[in-house]
Parts: C-alpha cells; sequence; structure tokens
C-alpha cells in the first residue's frame, strides 16, 4: 500500500515539474542543457520512471522559477488552480517591457470588478 502512495506521489510531482517546464516556456532539450542533465533525464523525471533528488528539484524549482513546496505537493489542492495561475501570471509579466505592462495594467483598470 505505501509503494502505491509513493509512486501516486512521484506521479504527480512528474506532472508538476512538467507543467512547470512547459510554463516557464522550456523544452526539455532546454531544460536539460541548463540543469547539466541529458535530454532523455527530463523525460524520464517528467513521466515519473526516474526519481529526482532533493539537490535536482532545488534546481527545477530555480529554473522555472516555482517554490520547492509546490513541487513537493506541499501547497492545499484548493489553493493550487488560482497560485497557479498568479504565478503564471508573473512569469508572463515578467517577460514584458516596461510599456507593455502598463498597457497590461490600464487594461486591468477598466474590467468589471
Amino acid at each position: 500500500m505505501e509503494t502505491n502512495n509513493l509512486n501516486a506521489d512521484r506521479e504527480k510531482i512528474a506532472l508538476r515539474l512538467k507543467e512547470a517546464r512547459m510554463q516557464s516556456g522550456l523544452s526539455q532539450a532546454q531544460a536539460a542543457d541548463k540543469l547539466g542533465l541529458q535530454r532523455p533525464a527530463i523525460s524520464e523525471i517528467e513521466s515519473g520512471r526516474r526519481k529526482v533528488s532533493a539537490e535536482e528539484l532545488i534546481q527545477f524549482a530555480n529554473l522555472y522559477k516555482v517554490d520547492t513546496s509546490w513541487l513537493l505537493l506541499k501547497e492545499s489542492d484548493e489553493n493550487d488552480n488560482s497560485t497557479e495561475q498568479l504565478r503564471f501570471a508573473a512569469r508572463e509579466l515578467g517577460k514584458l517591457n516596461p510599456e507593455d505592462i502598463q498597457r497590461v495594467l490600464d487594461l486591468l483598470k477598466i474590467l468589471p470588478k
């Protein structure tokens, strides 16, 4: 029974790693290059077939700009969607130049509350 729970957790962590990579706009090859891994290692990790060390989780979190606690399933499921949407929005806003950020802020001011 315990093994099934560990496998389920590994699969959830794998999905979060994949989601974070995709939201970061990186391919598996790009992530592997930045982390000093081979691309198949990223594929194995994201499929849940390869365990991830604590050091690797920290590297993934830093690269993808997510909290390690989120990768480790420590946040409650209720907050996951809204928290992740906010993180995604912040990452995307961070890619904009100041003029475009101001345009987005101006748009937000006119939207109904």
